[in-house]
């Protein structure tokens, strides 16, 4: 080992920085969530040892279970809308008829770059039930105005809106790199033999886009587990749009329930990876990977 050690000393020292880093901010970090998750602690006394019973009371406490709900409802509409307005905006910025392609590209990305703290502000003013923009569009068009913020049944749609608007950019840049990387002979041979545009897209886009489009997914998913800005800034009655993450920095750092909210970080990561594990699975027994 310590031959290997020295042999391969200055690829290891070039390394080394993510190494700490990782050790410091991560491994270290989650290792002591685990043990804190065990314990009774308000951070200013020492943490006393309780065993199961955080994890006990998460059974039993409604509010984590309205939080599994919000997040698994933001994950699954929050992918299907990133990435299909992704694969659609991506394809319309590598179509051939478009013009001033350099000013969309960059005009696309642009909602990326802003921070989403201000971005849920502004959305904050916009879903305003008397006075919001998107209530007097709907009353424009003859429908009546939406509790959007108020009520337990729409509090979770402007959070899934901000979501998906906020990281469409991002991943619209992804799919565009990958359609950057088909050939066009692929579409002329197709276009030859007579498939229409429909059959071109599912035989020939998304097979070879499919890589790309698993990576999406697998990063939309964490990023969907652990939605916090959009969810806090635009936080309706109760729990009824509470994320799982934004009940775990409640718990931890506003109720000084350091015990209980490290019980929720230690679910949130077996959440995260079960579902990693099952995506890897199916898709090496479909044998694509």
């Amino acid at each position: 080992m310590w031959e290997t050690l020295k042999k391969h000393r200055y690829p290891y020292l070039f390394i080394s920085p993510y190494l700490i880093l990782f050790l410091v901010f991560q491994l270290v970090p989650t290792i002591a969530t685990v043990y804190y998750s065990f314990t009774e602690w308000n951070g200013l006394r020492p943490p006393r040892w309780i065993g199961w019973r955080n994890y006990q009371l998460m059974l039993n406490d409604y509010m984590f279970s309205d939080a599994v709900r919000n997040t698994f409802r933001y994950w699954i509409v929050g992918a299907i809308g990133i990435i299909g307005l992704s694969l659609l905006i991506a394809m319309l910025l590598n179509s051939k008829a478009l013009r001033a392609k350099q000013f969309f590209r960059t005009a696309t990305f642009l909602p990326y770059v802003c921070a989403s703290v201000a971005m849920g502000l502004i959305f904050r003013m916009l879903f305003e039930e008397h006075a919001g923009l998107v209530n007097e569009v709907i009353l424009s068009l003859g429908g009546s105005r939406i509790p959007w913020l108020t009520s337990s049944a729409y509090a979770w749609i402007p959070v899934v809106i901000l979501f998906v608007w906020r990281l469409t950019p991002w991943f619209t840049m992804i799919i565009f790199s990958g359609l950057l990387n088909i050939s066009d002979e692929y579409y002329e041979a197709a276009t030859v033999d007579g498939a229409s545009g429909w059959q071109q897209f599912l035989r020939i886009t998304l097979p070879l886009l499919n890589h790309i489009l698993f990576f999406c997914f697998i990063t939309i998913t964490v990023d969907a587990w652990r939605i916090f800005n959009e969810s806090h800034i635009l936080s309706g009655p109760g729990t009824s749009n509470t994320s799982l993450f934004q009940l775990m920095y409640t718990s931890a750092f506003g109720n000084f329930k350091l015990g209980y909210g490290s019980a929720l970080g230690v679910v949130l990561i077996l959440i995260l990876l079960g579902i990693s594990l099952v995506q890897f699975l199916v898709r090496r027994r479909t044998g694509e990977i």
